[in-house]
């Protein structure tokens, strides 16, 4: 069997029918052999009845959520290759020439674009169309150094095997951006083509909710993208913190009427010890991603990891403790000096929040290192 469609549905007697028959059409005129598969998520209406009169095969899948139906069709699909598609007739399931003309090429995904082939009047909401859409088919290009244009659109092709090598594991909406993060950080080979969307055919809302989906999908890949959830933010915040530190540590300054010194040193020491969590964090995320395979070996913030965890990057974190210790006794040294008195020396609580930012610092350090080579170590033995 070369094609395998999947649709997820939940209550979708009104379109579903039109949806299948037009699959058929596409299947008859191709000449291929091919399969249908209803993924149903608990439907309470006549859609199973209507699949199952109308030739496709019906798939109860009682974990709830869009993923969680997709998943379940994939698995069991016989097909090579998988078309996947809603069932609101908002896709032209007649003409997918481009996707199985893509899939026969080699391409192991292949997206629709509905902003390049043309959205139909009121087919999709605005805040999705100039605002949602762009932004996070942005952010997934950037992240993820990913050509894709239109990261949501659920209209895909792929091969089925190179898919779920891949472990989707998402039931929610955000299903549709893990597959594309996931293919495109394993490298799959992923094309796009032109396709069309209109007003679907729905007498009811429509599952997808703006916010609450459209936050899920943001926080996905956020969260598949350490370098800049966590170590971009954590540069940045470290290298103001280490700056302010080094400007004010020498004594206050002053820009016009602005007055800074230790009380602006706190803060920078703040922004300092953030930054450090903050790529520690990158790392141990990086790792963990390493461990569950999500990343290429040649990727090159595992290349700083693997920095990170050498002996000579412990040496470094005890020998900013070794100072910070010092200049904590010298810090002591100079309060005896006004027998342990109010400090009126300001030079006093300089040399107090540096101490305390490197013992910090080292400590966080030490902490993420022996962390990050454990976890590696029970993966090696694992294996």
């Amino acid at each position: 069997m070369e094609l395998s469609f999947v649709i997820p549905c939940l209550n979708e007697e009104k379109t579903l029918a039109t949806c299948i028959r037009k699959a058929k059409k596409f299947i008859e005129r191709e000449g291929i052999i091919a399969e249908i598969i209803i993924a149903d998520n608990g439907s309470t209406d006549a859609s199973k009845e209507i699949a199952l009169a109308e030739g496709a095969k019906v798939v109860d899948v009682n974990r709830k959520g869009y993923g969680a139906a997709i998943s379940g069709g994939i698995k069991a699909a016989q097909g090579k290759y998988v078309i996947m598609g809603d069932a609101d007739d908002s896709y032209d399931f007649e003409n997918l020439d481009a996707f199985l003309k893509e899939l026969r090429s080699g391409a192991e995904l292949v997206m629709g674009n509905r902003f390049a082939g043309g959205i139909g009047r009121k087919a999709m909401p605005f805040l999705h169309r100039y605002l949602g859409n762009p932004v996070l088919s942005f952010l997934g290009r950037l992240f993820f150094s990913s050509s894709i244009r239109d990261f949501h659109c659920g209209l895909r092709g792929f091969n089925r095997n190179s898919i779920i090598k891949l472990n989707l594991t998402c039931p929610g909406m955000e299903f549709a951006s893990e597959m594309v993060v996931k293919a495109s950080l394993q490298g799959l080979k992923i094309n796009e083509v032109p396709t069309t969307l209109k007003k679907d055919g729905r007498d009811r809302p429509p599952h997808l909710n703006t916010w609450r989906d459209g936050w899920r999908h943001l926080k996905f890949l956020l969260i598949y993208s350490p370098k800049w959830l966590f170590f971009y933010p954590g540069v940045l915040l470290l290298l103001i913190g280490i700056a302010g530190i080094s400007t004010l540590s020498l004594g206050g300054i002053s820009i016009g009427n602005l007055n800074l010194d230790y009380h602006t040193m706190l803060y920078s020491s703040a922004f300092a010890v953030s930054g450090v969590q903050m790529i520690s964090f990158a790392f141990i995320s990086k790792t963990m991603g390493k461990v569950m395979n999500l990343w290429k070996s040649s990727d090159a913030m595992l290349k700083a990891v693997d920095i990170f965890i050498r002996e000579k990057a412990l040496f470094f974190f005890f020998a900013l403790l070794l100072s910070g210790i010092c200049l904590g006794i010298t810090t002591i040294g100079k309060w005896s000096d006004i027998d342990y008195g109010p400090i009126t020396d300001f030079s006093i609580l300089r040399l107090s929040i540096i101490s305390i930012t490197l013992i910090i610092v080292a400590g966080q350090g030490v902490l993420s290192w022996f962390f990050l080579n454990s976890l590696l170590m029970f993966h090696e033995k694992e294996k």
